[in-house]
């Protein structure tokens, strides 16, 4: 494009905000105006993230309410947020104000959960607190680009990183109707999908060479799975996750189990998936099983499947932080803007990780 999309960052030093910056300096249609942080007003990016350093060079965060100016009127804007749950809709809905005001037009993509839930309450329910803009609800449609054939809103809230590698397993699958509504999944995540800030479960020595389970049956994502896949799938469901911290920092293994209606051939099943994810760029289906390395550092996903008579085996393998969040954030902002979905995003794997 001649003229570049702007692109400005909420949030923007944590993880996900680290990938969106990455993503954002190598794409070929938008250009960053701003990197948006309180904390880090006027500090060079590349001191938080030194690895980008050859990107933005001496580029600096700016204030939440700094950097319309940096926009001309009428300019077209690509509001990416990377802030936490409960912090990001209210600036959302303050930065939509700022480019009303500069007469911007813009499309948001949001990678907190404030915008994954249509009403109110079943937002509220599961985090625990007031929704912070639930006016701007109604303006957001949540899911993941190869389940969404058209988008009636301006803007999205793109689903977790444990929502995304499962809903591209289980969608398919209830689609079928091969199976009933209960789901089985185990997933397993890499340690920057708790953020940047150490806590004791995320602390190497703690973490490296072990794995265990956490919130079993309890996790807060498992109600937004089930929401999302009900809403691709057309079919009721009910989840059952657990979710696992493994001794690695990047990716996510998801398996999923269900049982079959009747009985069931693999090659019916690999069928389904094969013809679902047909004109899926980012999403392969692959003969035995993925695994993370094939995906980590990409926006790809592998699903691997299995059976056994009545029982069937869906495995889902994607980088948390690229498909599962920031990734999965530009692919979304590609569509809104009418760009190839592909643009800025099909780098291969680096393998060895």
């Amino acid at each position: 494009m001649s003229d570049p999309i702007k692109a400005v960052v909420l949030g923007g030093t944590g993880y996900v905000a680290g990938e969106l910056l990455r993503l954002i300096g190598a794409h070929p249609d938008f250009q960053l105006a701003a990197a948006v942080s309180e904390s880090r007003n006027g500090k060079a990016i590349a001191a938080t993230f030194p690895h980008l350093a050859s990107a933005y060079g001496e580029s600096r965060y700016v204030g939440r309410d700094d950097w319309p100016g940096l926009l001309e009127p009428g300019e077209k804007l690509a509001l990416f947020s990377a802030a936490p749950h409960g912090a990001s809709a209210a600036l959302i809905a303050s930065s939509l104000a700022m480019a009303a005001d500069r007469n911007l037009e813009v499309h948001v993509v949001d990678s907190s959960a404030d915008f994954r839930y249509r009403d109110q309450p079943d937002y509220e329910a599961v985090y625990g607190g007031a929704h912070g803009a639930p006016d701007l609800l109604k303006e957001f449609t949540s899911g993941i680009p190869e389940h969404v054939a058209g988008v009636a809103t301006a803007h999205v809230g793109h689903p977790g990183c444990f929502a995304t590698a499962t809903l591209l397993a289980t969608v398919p699958l209830l689609r079928s109707g091969m199976t009933d509504r209960e789901v089985f999944v185990t997933g397993i995540t890499g340690s920057t999908g708790s953020g940047r800030n150490p806590q004791p479960g995320t602390h190497h020595p703690e973490r490296h060479g072990n794995l265990y389970a956490y919130k079993p049956l309890a996790h807060r994502h498992a109600p937004e799975i089930a929401a999302l896949t009900e809403a691709a799938s057309g079919r009721e469901t009910n989840v059952h996750f657990v979710p696992h911290s493994g001794p690695f920092a990047r990716g996510i293994h998801v398996t999923v189990q269900a049982k079959a209606t009747q009985k069931v051939a693999a090659e019916s099943l690999r069928d389904v998936f094969e013809k679902a994810y047909a004109a899926s760029e980012f999403v392969a289906v692959v003969p035995g099983t993925p695994r993370l390395k094939s995906v980590v550092a990409s926006n790809y996903c592998q699903i691997g499947v299995a059976v056994s008579e009545d029982a069937v085996v869906v495995m889902s393998v994607i980088d948390n932080l690229v498909k599962g969040a920031a990734g999965g954030a530009v692919q979304w902002m590609n569509r809104l803007w009418g760009l190839p979905e592909t643009a800025g995003l099909t780098a291969a794997a680096p393998g060895w990780t």
